[in-house]
């Protein structure tokens, strides 16, 4: 299906406040709630049946599933039993062990669990089956709706679940987040980080643990302490070693969560510690300083009982910090700021979004390596006006995001490469294909990859700045989601968005004397097939125009078509009789000279047909500049299948807009006061598109 955005621009970022209702009735779980109370029912949620369309959309299931609600499956079911801790979150049969290190992360930050998890809510007065659990996604907080029926087998929960049989929070809370994504099977593998910004809306940065900087450990501490949620993994090299167990304990390609920093006193030696936690809830690491290890023996009790060391099979271990950083490959942090880590100095940090879209055949451009289609990509407008304290630029963080990828995965979408590059324009507009034949990128995200979302930190001198989004392989159709944080106040805006079309002046008519021979042929023709009153039907003019486009040596087409005359009628027929006069029709005969040569121009081997891609410009020769929403509109309704469009669509397209175009302005001019469309928005709906 086609990705289309709607608004377009940047907007502002929103206050986290009121999460808003994603239910299908448009009721808010309160209006839900008291609805089943009054009725005396328990709430079932249609949007995400208890069956298996909610589980699994590309497996069949190994066992057969019941669903039962917590109090058919314990006796005395507790949403949060002992306040809602790490060791609440135990993997069950689903390959989401991403999530639950998320999670587990989330238990140790006090305020964002609380905006995830609803304290407004028990098993307790006021239950009715229905909960609700809130996530942050693309720039707006969602409040997800869930009734209380779970997937067990033998009467358990298949998939998470607490430490504690009676406790349920975690499991309803993967329920909501599976919901968000379409499905349990959606969740199937993923990052920590994707999670962890969908339960804060904060900044993902993400640390190689062997390119880490020397104060790696200080700013792990400083991170934990500023109420980051941290994850980490090990690298694999090929399916194969997916989930392999290494000799010291510890799982390949596995998310785990960082839960915590200190350093111990050995013999007069600070020992610098890292708790982690495997999700699994069990199999730890088994080297030095693991549960068992001798080196807690040299270590006192008051320290033992400060780290809450144990010996427990728990899922939950502490390992010394350098050979954390010898076996796990790679950290992923989420701020819940954009503030640097490796800086003390907490700032106040400005925010502009936008969304935005890659189309087949209009906006989805590709990387700078296609540069052909590469200038197609959405353009968005970076001014930089004011320098931060101290310095001599202009700090900014850009943060890229695909959207939707994981909820389209039913319908065989992965992740796509994504990434972006920051050039200095040196003009105001949209740049063209030679500009970045001739210009290098100032600035660009470190690779492109196949993660939800790319981020990264700028600084540069005040100006003005393209930031130019896109996928790496060109023909490629996504949603996005753009943030730009700045320091200081900055100035953003989509240069694709709406833009008011300059239609230029009709052309006048060449007086009889005054026409070439090619011309005194047409008239002849004309008069021909019209007759003495000189008209024609949409069917006569038809026949003329093909009659006469023929003869060109130089343009290879396929039959204009009944529907494209009709629309030049509609256009030129001043007398409003349905028919055209010859002198209506030399007015429209000299443009459409010049729009047959800008199609023979941008046909360029001769085939006959133009790529969408290039339409952009074409139209813009012609006097028209339209937005990206627009752009997309009429290449889904005019191009093919190979994004190709012929002569017959071609001059259909622009008759469409300018008649669109010349009724928006007699309407602006007859009606100023009421007319409250911009004309990209008249033409949308004029056209029928």
């Amino acid at each position: 299906m086609p990705y289309l955005h709607g608004a377009t621009g940047p907007q502002a970022h929103p206050v986290p406040k009121d999460a808003r209702t994603t239910h299908s009735s448009g009721q808010s779980f309160e209006q839900l709630r008291q609805g089943c109370l009054q009725a005396g029912r328990l709430f079932e949620d249609t949007d995400f049946p208890a069956n298996n369309t909610s589980l699994f959309y590309s497996e069949r299931l190994p066992v057969p599933f019941v669903w039962k609600r917590p109090g058919e499956i314990v006796e005395k079911p507790e949403f949060i039993l002992g306040g809602a801790t790490r060791t609440d979150i135990c993997q069950g049969e689903l390959g989401d062990c991403w999530l639950l290190a998320a999670i587990a992360s989330l238990t140790l930050n006090e305020k964002a669990l609380a905006r995830v998890v609803p304290q407004d809510q028990s098993f307790g007065p006021g239950y009715a089956g229905i909960f609700h659990f809130q996530f942050w996604q693309h720039s707006e907080w969602l409040d997800v709706v869930i009734d209380d029926r779970l997937p067990t087998f033998r009467g358990r929960l298949v998939f998470l679940h607490s430490a504690d049989h009676n406790e349920f929070w975690s499991a309803l809370l993967e329920k909501a987040y599976a919901k968000l994504n379409g499905s349990y099977e959606a969740l199937k593998g993923g990052s920590t980080v994707e999670a962890m910004e969908d339960f804060t809306g904060g900044v993902a940065e993400t640390f190689l643990t062997r390119e880490a900087p020397q104060d790696f450990y200080a700013i792990l501490g400083k991170a934990l302490k500023r109420g980051s949620l941290l994850g980490c993994s090990m690298d694999i090299r090929n399916a194969a070693e997916s989930e392999a167990r290494t000799p010291f304990g510890l799982i390949k390609g596995h998310a785990y969560t960082v839960t915590g920093l200190d350093q111990v006193d050995v013999r007069g030696q600070k020992i610098e510690l890292i708790r982690v936690r495997n999700p699994w809830g069990q199999v730890e690491w088994n080297g030095p300083w693991s549960d068992s290890s001798p080196e807690w023996q040299s270590v006192g009790l008051a320290d033992q009982k400060r780290l809450c060391h144990a010996a427990l099979d728990d899922g939950e271990f502490w390992m010394a910090f350098e050979d954390f950083r010898a076996h796990f490959d790679k950290v992923e942090l989420c701020n819940l700021t954009p503030d640097a880590l490796q800086e003390d100095t907490l700032h106040r940090w400005e925010v502009a979004v936008h969304q935005g879209s890659w189309v087949r055949g209009s906006t989805a451009g590709g990387c700078r390596n296609f540069l052909d289609t590469f200038w197609t990509n959405p353009q968005i407008k970076l001014s930089l006006t004011e320098k931060d304290e101290g310095q001599e630029g202009c700090t900014f963080l850009v943060a890229l995001m695909q959207k939707d990828r994981r909820k389209l995965k039913r319908f065989g979408a992965d992740m796509l490469t994504i990434g972006y590059a920051i050039y200095s324009p040196g003009r105001d507009g949209h740049l063209d294909k030679d500009f970045f034949r001739y210009h290098a990128s100032l600035a660009r995200s470190k690779t492109f990859i196949n993660l939800r979302e790319v981020s990264e930190r700028f600084r540069l001198p005040p100006g003005e700045y393209i930031l130019v989004p896109s996928t790496f392989e060109p023909h490629q159709e996504a949603d996005f989601c753009l943030r730009i944080f700045s320091e200081k106040k900055a100035i953003s805006r989509d240069l694709d968005g709406t833009v008011d079309i300059d239609l230029p002046e009709p052309p006048q008519t060449t007086p009889p004397e005054q026409e070439t021979e090619e011309e005194q042929q047409f008239r002849a023709l004309f008069h021909r097939v019209a007759g003495e009153d000189m008209e024609v039907t949409a069917e006569e003019l038809e026949y003329v125009l093909n009659a006469v486009l023929q003869k060109r040596k130089d343009l290879k087409f396929k039959k204009l078509s009944l529907i494209s005359c009709r629309n030049i009628i509609s256009l030129m027929d001043t007398s409003g009789n349905g028919k055209l006069e010859f002198s209506e029709f030399r007015v429209f005969w000299d443009k459409l000279k010049q729009w047959i040569n800008l199609f023979t121009e941008f046909d360029v081997d001769r085939s006959g047909t133009m790529s969408s891609y290039e339409l952009r410009t074409a139209l813009r020769a012609s006097g028209f500049q339209l937005s990206s929403r627009l752009l997309q509109l009429i290449v889904l309704r005019y191009a093919d299948e190979g994004l190709q469009l012929d002569l017959d669509d071609f001059l259909n397209c622009l008759v469409r807009l300018e008649n669109a175009s010349r009724v928006f302005q007699a309407l602006r001019v007859k009606n100023q006061d009421f007319i409250h469309l911009n004309i990209n928005e008249f033409i949308n709906l004029t056209m029928n598109i």
